[in-house]
């Protein structure tokens, strides 16, 4: 079992457990007024958070085999002890003090957290919304979520590398919130295309389930980093639609939903939103995932003050 986590880690504490390799960066000569050698900086993360750690070495050729014995996606035991480095936390570690582990040795949920909510529960209640429109609609959407492939890398799949339903399940846990906020906003306004607004909420985000790889962390796959989830899910949507032959005017609706669902050119939208039911799924979507991450925020705080200050977000009232 996993002893420590990277939450609970404070300065000066010692280290001794295992942790998961984000990335690592090649070694570096170094000398001080006691000793000279070599070190290396690896990215350790577990389920609760990331943290650096730096190898001292006194030897160069050692520490070169040190550093190239582990890989990224590696688990590894490491003992060390928690220092502080330009007011930021970090494991300083030395000689022998990091160890390779087989999979017999760890648990892959310590290293990747799942969504705290049921997830076929969560799957019945997307498959009702799926039942609740109408044709051709269900067509679309029936033709993704009883594809026993879709449906198994869409239950797995994050909804983001960081920030928001960073988890497995999160990117089911967050369509279906989507979806949800569309339902409430459809009863405000119901002159809305039902159909439409709920095929959009629930396919907005499928081409998340090629974007993002997940094994003993949450990565960004070659294809994900050079296309990105708006591009892979346009291009699955409208395969599967070629394939029903659905009408060209809800082939360019549907198309032009996934496409504008960041809202601005700037977030990384090719179109930004033309219709009523694109703008509900943009702000639908840029709701849930900015109020889920708010509440981490909050919810992960470390201060007695009444409010913190991200960069991403500005002031954060906690009270």
């Amino acid at each position: 079992m996993k002893s420590q986590f990277i939450s609970d880690l404070k300065t000066g504490d010692p280290v001794n457990s295992t942790f998961a390799i984000k990335f690592k960066k090649p070694p570096k000569n170094y000398r001080s007024v006691s000793k000279e050698g070599a070190w290396f900086e690896l990215r350790l993360g577990d389920k609760t958070g990331e943290i650096s750690a730096k190898y001292w070495g006194d030897d160069e050729r050692e520490t070169m085999q040190l550093y190239q014995s582990v890989e990224k996606g590696d688990i590894v035991f490491i003992r060390g002890r928690v220092t502080e480095y330009n007011e930021n936390r970090e494991i300083t570690l030395e000689k022998g003090d990091i160890r390779r582990c087989g999979p017999q040795e760890y648990d892959t949920g310590d290293f990747v957290e799942t969504t705290p909510r049921d997830i076929e529960e969560m799957m019945a209640g997307l498959l009702d919304i799926v039942e609740s429109t109408e044709e051709p609609y269900r067509q679309i959407l029936t033709s993704f979520f009883t594809d026993p492939d879709f449906v198994e890398k869409f239950k797995a799949a994050p909804a983001a590398m960081h920030r928001h339903q960073n988890y497995i399940g999160g990117l089911l846990e967050h369509t279906l919130n989507v979806a949800r906020l569309c339902q409430r906003i459809h009863e405000i306004h119901p002159p809305l295309d039902y159909g439409l607004l709920m095929a959009g909420a629930l396919l907005h985000d499928i081409g998340k389930i090629r974007e993002f790889e997940v094994t003993t962390a949450i990565d960004v796959s070659e294809e994900g980093m050079l296309l990105g989830h708006i591009t892979i899910g346009a291009q699955m949507l409208h395969e599967r639609m070629q394939a029903l032959e659905v009408p060209r005017r809800l082939q360019l609706k549907l198309l032009h939903i996934i496409l504008s669902h960041h809202g601005k050119k700037e977030y990384g939208s090719p179109k930004v939103p033309q219709f009523p039911e694109a703008y509900a799924v943009y702000f639908a979507d840029d709701t849930d995932a900015k109020v889920d991450y708010t509440l981490a925020l909050k919810r992960e705080a470390e201060t007695d003050d009444p409010w913190i200050w991200h960069r991403d977000t500005g002031h954060i009232y906690l009270k």
